[in-house]
């Protein structure tokens, strides 16, 4: 009888121990960042910067994001483009393209255009292995008019898809960070 009741803590100790888990080294998560801001400041050779800014503090909330542009673009104009992504429910804002430059293997920005012909150029720092990351770009105005201009931010993207670095995203996957649109207007100098 004793027998049996040490065979039986035994067997209940042995299970007991197997369905523990080892929690001593338990897997990393890589938590998605909040991103409620993203400044895309647009800088001529001279003349003003044109800012493009959406917020939007309440994330999924029943708030729709809060966009503006502070002017008009210059039609045939180069302009220097950098973006700045923010966390602003933080005190002071998070500045979460820090996070994405460090991540570089892992993120990639995307440009687009409707109604308007821009060219987008990658410039700045690539990630380790060559590809872009576009945190910084150049954007050549084409003629006179107005549309809008996107910029999309992908996680995890394969870099390797056909011509994904070169900026199309039809074969990048991932997932989508954050992506906004500006409504814009191209518009020629003032004759003087």
């Amino acid at each position: 009888m004793k027998t049996i009741k040490l065979l039986a803590i035994a067997c209940i100790s042995a299970i007991t121990f197997a369905s523990c888990s080892d929690d001593e080294n338990p897997t990393p998560t890589n938590e998605e960042e909040v991103i409620t801001t993203m400044t895309v400041t647009l800088s001529p050779a001279s003349g003003s910067d044109v800012v493009l800014k959406t917020q939007d503090l309440d994330g999924d909330g029943p708030n729709a994001p809060v966009v503006t542009v502070s002017g008009n673009l210059l039609a045939n104009t180069t302009y220097s483009g950098t973006i700045l992504l923010e966390n602003e429910t933080e005190d002071p804002a998070e500045n979460i393209t820090t996070e994405v430059a460090e991540e570089a293997d892992e993120h990639q920005f995307f440009y687009s255009a409707t109604g308007i012909t821009p060219t987008f150029t990658y410039t700045g720092a690539n990630d380790s292995n060559g590809n872009p990351v576009g945190i910084t770009f150049s954007l050549a105005t084409g003629d006179a008019g107005s549309g809008t201009l996107t910029f999309t931010l992908r996680h995890e993207p394969n870099k390797t898809a056909s011509g994904v670095s070169g900026g199309d995203i039809t074969n990048a996957g991932g997932e989508t960070d954050i992506e906004a649109s500006f409504d814009v207007t191209v518009a020629n100098p003032a004759v003087l």
